[in-house]
This record gives C-alpha cells, sequence and structure tokens, in this order.
C-alpha cells in the first residue's frame, strides 16, 4: 500500500511538469474576462429578479 502511495505522488510530479503555465500577462487578460463576464452575469440576473418582483408585487 505505501508504494502505490509513493508511485502515486511521484506519477503527480511528473504530470506537473507537464503543464504548460500562463504568463503573468496571460492571466491577467484571463481573469480581466473572467471578471467583466461575472458582472454581466451579475446584472443579467439582477435584472430579471427585479422585473419578476415588481410583477409579483403588482398581481400580489
Amino acid at each position: 500500500m505505501k508504494e502505490k502511495i509513493i508511485a502515486f505522488f511521484v506519477d503527480v510530479v511528473k504530470e506537473m511538469k507537464k503543464v504548460t503555465w500562463p504568463k503573468s500577462e496571460e492571466l491577467r487578460e484571463s481573469t480581466i474576462i473572467v471578471l467583466a463576464v461575472c458582472g454581466v452575469i451579475t446584472i443579467f440576473v439582477f435584472g430579471i429578479d427585479w422585473i419578476i418582483s415588481n410583477v409579483l408585487k403588482m398581481i400580489l
């Protein structure tokens, strides 16, 4: 069992060496895009919620 655990971590280290990590500029651009999309989705959901709330207040 101990050998399997050690082999697992050895394999993890080997695979992590194959990973291509993004450059600082790529990471910054991706982060900005993700935050912008999250903001747009937040505004959209807020708008839909506001509309539905007002409609329900008028009905009830």
